[in-house]
Protein backbone atom coordinates (compact mmCIF):
# COMPACT_ATOMS: atom_id res chain seq x y z
CA UNK A 1 0.00 0.00 0.00
CA UNK A 2 1.49 3.40 -0.95
CA UNK A 3 2.15 5.37 1.88
CA UNK A 4 0.08 8.53 1.64
CA UNK A 5 -2.50 5.87 1.15
CA UNK A 6 -1.59 3.97 4.94
CA UNK A 7 -2.10 7.44 6.49
CA UNK A 8 -5.82 7.84 5.06
CA UNK A 9 -7.37 5.93 7.36
CA UNK A 10 -10.66 6.37 8.90
CA UNK A 11 -10.93 9.06 12.49
CA UNK A 12 -10.46 6.08 14.94
CA UNK A 13 -9.68 7.03 18.87
CA UNK A 14 -7.67 3.73 20.05
CA UNK A 15 -7.63 5.66 23.30
CA UNK A 16 -8.65 8.57 24.90
CA UNK A 17 -7.86 11.22 27.58
CA UNK A 18 -11.59 10.19 28.52
CA UNK A 19 -10.99 6.51 28.70
CA UNK A 20 -8.06 7.15 31.25
CA UNK A 21 -10.08 9.56 33.48
CA UNK A 22 -12.62 6.95 33.83
CA UNK A 23 -10.21 4.43 34.49
CA UNK A 24 -8.66 6.72 37.23
CA UNK A 25 -12.30 8.06 38.61
CA UNK A 26 -13.19 3.64 38.72
CA UNK A 27 -9.64 3.48 41.17
CA UNK A 28 -10.97 6.60 43.20
CA UNK A 29 -14.33 4.55 43.76
CA UNK A 30 -12.93 1.43 44.17
CA UNK A 31 -11.34 2.78 48.19
CA UNK A 32 -8.36 0.44 47.49
CA UNK A 33 -6.33 -0.55 50.41
CA UNK A 34 -3.34 -2.27 50.48
CA UNK A 35 -3.90 -5.22 52.43
CA UNK A 36 -1.29 -8.16 53.48
CA UNK A 37 -2.30 -10.68 50.97
CA UNK A 38 -4.19 -10.49 47.36
CA UNK A 39 -6.66 -12.35 48.55
CA UNK A 40 -7.41 -9.58 51.18
CA UNK A 41 -7.44 -6.80 48.54
CA UNK A 42 -10.11 -8.93 46.31
CA UNK A 43 -12.07 -7.05 43.89
CA UNK A 44 -10.61 -3.66 44.74
CA UNK A 45 -6.88 -4.28 42.89
CA UNK A 46 -8.82 -5.91 40.11
CA UNK A 47 -9.35 -1.98 38.59
CA UNK A 48 -5.31 -1.67 38.72
CA UNK A 49 -4.99 -5.12 36.25
CA UNK A 50 -7.82 -3.87 33.70
CA UNK A 51 -6.39 -0.15 34.00
CA UNK A 52 -3.02 -2.01 32.46
CA UNK A 53 -4.87 -4.65 30.19
CA UNK A 54 -7.09 -1.90 28.28
CA UNK A 55 -4.45 -0.16 27.28
CA UNK A 56 -2.28 -3.02 26.05
CA UNK A 57 -5.79 -3.53 23.95
CA UNK A 58 -5.54 -0.20 22.71
CA UNK A 59 -1.72 -0.76 21.86
CA UNK A 60 -2.64 -3.77 20.13
CA UNK A 61 -4.76 -2.87 17.79
CA UNK A 62 -2.55 -0.14 16.66
CA UNK A 63 0.23 -2.74 15.88
CA UNK A 64 -2.26 -5.35 14.43
CA UNK A 65 -3.18 -2.29 11.97
CA UNK A 66 0.78 -1.94 11.26
CA UNK A 67 1.02 -5.09 10.27
CA UNK A 68 -1.74 -5.18 7.63
CA UNK A 69 0.16 -1.82 6.26
CA UNK A 70 -2.73 0.45 7.29
CA UNK A 71 -0.85 2.37 9.18
CA UNK A 72 2.88 3.61 8.42
CA UNK A 73 5.66 3.25 11.27
CA UNK A 74 5.20 7.39 11.50
CA UNK A 75 1.74 7.20 12.44
CA UNK A 76 1.64 3.98 14.52
CA UNK A 77 4.44 5.62 16.46
CA UNK A 78 2.63 8.89 16.60
CA UNK A 79 -0.17 7.32 17.68
CA UNK A 80 1.72 5.01 20.58
CA UNK A 81 2.73 8.33 21.47
CA UNK A 82 -0.05 10.21 22.20
CA UNK A 83 -1.48 7.09 24.15
CA UNK A 84 1.77 7.41 26.18
CA UNK A 85 0.71 10.86 26.88
CA UNK A 86 -2.26 10.26 28.46
CA UNK A 87 -1.44 7.17 30.88
CA UNK A 88 2.16 8.53 32.10
CA UNK A 89 0.74 11.93 32.76
CA UNK A 90 0.97 13.17 36.07
CA UNK A 91 -1.77 12.03 38.04
CA UNK A 92 -3.71 13.82 41.08
CA UNK A 93 -3.22 12.21 44.21
CA UNK A 94 -6.39 10.46 45.20
CA UNK A 95 -5.10 8.34 48.36
CA UNK A 96 -1.75 6.99 49.71
CA UNK A 97 -2.66 3.35 48.50
CA UNK A 98 -4.29 4.28 45.63
CA UNK A 99 -1.53 6.67 44.00
CA UNK A 100 1.02 3.80 44.94
CA UNK A 101 -0.80 1.52 42.52
CA UNK A 102 -1.41 4.01 39.96
CA UNK A 103 2.05 4.69 40.03
CA UNK A 104 3.01 0.97 39.55
CA UNK A 105 0.28 1.06 37.07
CA UNK A 106 2.16 3.39 35.33
CA UNK A 107 5.24 2.04 35.74
CA UNK A 108 4.31 -1.28 34.03
CA UNK A 109 2.85 0.50 31.16
CA UNK A 110 6.10 2.75 30.61
CA UNK A 111 7.59 -0.86 30.11
CA UNK A 112 4.68 -2.24 27.41
CA UNK A 113 4.91 1.09 25.67
CA UNK A 114 8.54 1.46 24.88
CA UNK A 115 8.26 -2.27 23.66
CA UNK A 116 4.89 -1.64 21.31
CA UNK A 117 7.69 1.40 20.11
CA UNK A 118 10.45 -1.00 19.77
CA UNK A 119 8.17 -3.09 17.39
CA UNK A 120 7.00 -0.73 14.99
CA UNK A 121 10.53 0.79 14.91
CA UNK A 122 12.59 -2.53 14.50
CA UNK A 123 15.09 -1.92 16.48
CA UNK A 124 15.45 -6.01 17.69
CA UNK A 125 16.73 -8.76 16.48
CA UNK A 126 14.05 -11.60 16.71
CA UNK A 127 16.90 -14.34 17.02
CA UNK A 128 17.82 -12.50 20.58
CA UNK A 129 17.49 -14.58 23.55
CA UNK A 130 14.74 -13.16 26.14
CA UNK A 131 16.62 -14.80 29.32
CA UNK A 132 19.77 -12.54 28.19
CA UNK A 133 17.73 -9.71 27.43
CA UNK A 134 16.26 -9.99 30.90
CA UNK A 135 19.65 -10.31 32.27
CA UNK A 136 20.86 -7.61 30.44
CA UNK A 137 18.45 -5.25 32.09
CA UNK A 138 18.74 -6.34 35.43
CA UNK A 139 22.19 -6.07 35.64
CA UNK A 140 22.20 -2.93 34.03
CA UNK A 141 19.60 -1.69 36.17
CA UNK A 142 22.21 -2.96 39.08
CA UNK A 143 24.50 -0.30 37.30
CA UNK A 144 21.81 2.40 37.45
CA UNK A 145 22.17 2.89 34.29
CA UNK A 146 18.41 3.09 33.48
CA UNK A 147 18.18 4.25 30.13
CA UNK A 148 20.18 1.08 29.42
CA UNK A 149 18.16 -1.67 31.75
CA UNK A 150 14.41 0.13 30.00
CA UNK A 151 16.19 -0.02 26.22
CA UNK A 152 16.69 -3.94 27.14
CA UNK A 153 13.02 -4.44 28.22
CA UNK A 154 11.78 -2.58 25.03
CA UNK A 155 13.61 -5.24 23.11
CA UNK A 156 12.56 -8.04 25.06
CA UNK A 157 8.78 -6.74 24.67
CA UNK A 158 8.80 -6.57 20.69
CA UNK A 159 10.42 -10.08 20.25
CA UNK A 160 7.19 -11.19 23.00
CA UNK A 161 5.57 -9.16 20.15
CA UNK A 162 6.65 -10.99 17.67
CA UNK A 163 5.50 -14.10 19.07
CA UNK A 164 8.27 -15.35 21.45
CA UNK A 165 7.37 -16.33 25.12
CA UNK A 166 8.33 -14.77 28.82
CA UNK A 167 10.61 -17.44 30.08
CA UNK A 168 8.74 -18.11 33.69
CA UNK A 169 11.41 -19.20 34.91
CA UNK A 170 13.39 -15.72 34.76
CA UNK A 171 10.28 -14.24 35.58
CA UNK A 172 9.69 -15.90 38.77
CA UNK A 173 13.62 -14.80 40.03
CA UNK A 174 13.57 -11.11 39.22
CA UNK A 175 14.64 -9.43 42.13
CA UNK A 176 12.59 -6.02 42.74
CA UNK A 177 13.16 -3.63 40.79
CA UNK A 178 11.57 -1.14 38.07
CA UNK A 179 12.67 -3.51 35.77
CA UNK A 180 10.86 -6.35 37.07
CA UNK A 181 7.85 -3.85 37.00
CA UNK A 182 8.71 -3.02 33.38
CA UNK A 183 8.46 -7.05 32.57
CA UNK A 184 4.53 -6.62 34.56
CA UNK A 185 4.01 -4.52 31.20
CA UNK A 186 5.60 -7.39 28.76
CA UNK A 187 4.10 -9.96 30.84
CA UNK A 188 0.72 -8.20 30.49
CA UNK A 189 1.18 -7.79 26.44
CA UNK A 190 1.93 -11.81 26.65
CA UNK A 191 -1.16 -12.38 28.55
CA UNK A 192 -3.31 -10.40 25.79
CA UNK A 193 -1.77 -11.87 23.21
CA UNK A 194 -2.93 -15.98 23.96
CA UNK A 195 -6.11 -14.64 25.23
CA UNK A 196 -8.66 -13.13 22.70
CA UNK A 197 -7.34 -11.84 19.04
CA UNK A 198 -10.81 -9.96 18.61
CA UNK A 199 -8.15 -6.65 18.78
CA UNK A 200 -6.75 -8.27 15.04
CA UNK A 201 -10.39 -7.13 13.76
CA UNK A 202 -11.99 -4.45 15.40
CA UNK A 203 -15.42 -2.40 14.45
CA UNK A 204 -14.41 1.51 14.08
CA UNK A 205 -17.86 2.43 14.56
CA UNK A 206 -17.52 0.74 18.41
CA UNK A 207 -17.61 3.37 21.58
CA UNK A 208 -14.46 3.70 22.01
CA UNK A 209 -14.43 5.91 24.80
CA UNK A 210 -17.00 4.24 27.17
CA UNK A 211 -15.43 2.42 29.92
Amino acid sequence: MPEHEMNQVPPYDFYTQKRWENWLGRAKESGFQIKETEEEAGKESAVFVNMVDDVILACLKVTARFEKSMLSKEKALEILGEIRDIVLSEVDPISEDIDLMIDSVQTSLMGALVAFECYVMGDYEEESSINDLIKAAVDAEASDNLELALDYTAQCGAIVLKGQSLPEEAMAELPYGIVAEWLDGIDSISAAMVGSDSYKEFDEDDEEDAV
